[in-house]
């Protein structure tokens, strides 16, 4: 399969007209056609619906994402086979949760901006499961996933300070009256899950039984829409502090667990990565903030949610 023939198959996904595609690619649209058919022939399965606007059968929806995959994977390696070997530059791929876990990432981004321009960095919002799917593709460099899922298929560093669970709900929900919640509070309530949380069986440990006695009304990874549900009366909403504006929601509030439970986060990437210049000179800039980072904590057990 030609990686040209591929970015001219997403052309015509994207067009959704033959004649459309072929005047993006500054082509005619005999030989266009012709390429298509021959990768439909070399596949064995239609990809197109034609008619007035091109649509894509389900074989050609998996193709489409897979493509889109391999091209922008096409293109991350050759601008960093491209890139100068006096000055660094070129691209850092990060995948991870939206938690003030990511500050010290923050800050050596900032840092790096400042000495390194060339170096551009590309976030891309996800939950544990999404992140190291990525990762394993090659489609970024770096991930940074949250207790409780097992890091030990890859190098890891452990970020500083943990972040702490808790419940967010309408103000004048009923828990909200408390200063805390316990596992008895949570009997019986429409609860709201990250699917990691959920999946990996997390919570047991502080509740004392399985998370399958739970009543797990919703799943999810998007914030902003965990919040629409919580300021809707759908549920509460297991999340961690300071990952949500109070300002841009202020009919809700946030109530720790009790007993105190905590997930630390890691910065991951594969074992035996080659990395580029740009992504080596981010690792060792990290690790020097990391280790300049005053007051860290003593790591716990790797692998099991910090229970204080």
């Amino acid at each position: 399969m030609d990686i040209r023939v591929l970015q001219y198959f997403l052309t015509v996904a994207r067009e959704e007209t033959i004649s459309g595609a072929a005047e993006v690619l500054h082509m005619t649209q005999p030989p266009l056609s012709r390429q298509l058919k021959e990768l439909e022939n070399e596949l064995g399965k239609q990809l197109f619906i034609r008619g007035k606007r091109i649509k894509l059968t389900k074989d050609g929806m998996l193709l489409r994402k897979r493509a889109e995959e391999i091209v922008s994977l096409m293109e991350k390696t050759r601008a960093e086979v491209s890139a100068s070997g006096e000055a660094v530059s070129g691209d850092v791929c990060i995948g991870g949760g939206e938690t003030e876990g990511m500050r010290l990432i923050a800050r050596t981004v900032s840092a790096l901006q400042k000495t390194h321009p060339g170096i551009q960095f590309h976030f891309f919002s996800g939950d544990g499961y999404d992140v190291t799917e990525r990762l394993d593709r090659g489609l970024i460099d770096f991930g940074t996933i949250i207790e409780p899922i097992d890091v030990s298929r890859y190098d890891s560093l452990r970020l500083p300070r943990p972040d702490v669970w808790g419940l967010l709900m309408e103000k004048d929900a009923p828990l909200a009256e408390k200063e805390a919640v316990r596992p008895e509070d949570l009997r019986g309530i429409p609860l709201i899950s990250s699917r990691q949380l959920a999946g990996e069986n997390g919570l047991s440990g502080w509740l004392g039984y399985s998370c399958d006695k739970l009543r797990i009304a919703a799943t999810g990874n998007l914030v902003n829409t965990l919040c629409l549900l919580a300021e809707e009366g759908a549920g509460y909403v297991f999340t961690l502090d300071g990952v949500v504006d109070f300002t841009s929601h202020s009919r809700l509030c946030f109530r720790p667990l009790e007993p105190r439970m905590e997930s630390w986060m890691y910065l991951i990437w594969k074992k035996y990565q080659v990395f580029s210049a740009a992504s080596e000179l981010f690792l060792s800039s990290l690790k020097k903030m990391l280790s300049a980072e005053s007051g860290a904590h003593q790591p716990p057990a790797q692998n099991s949610l910090n229970l204080i």
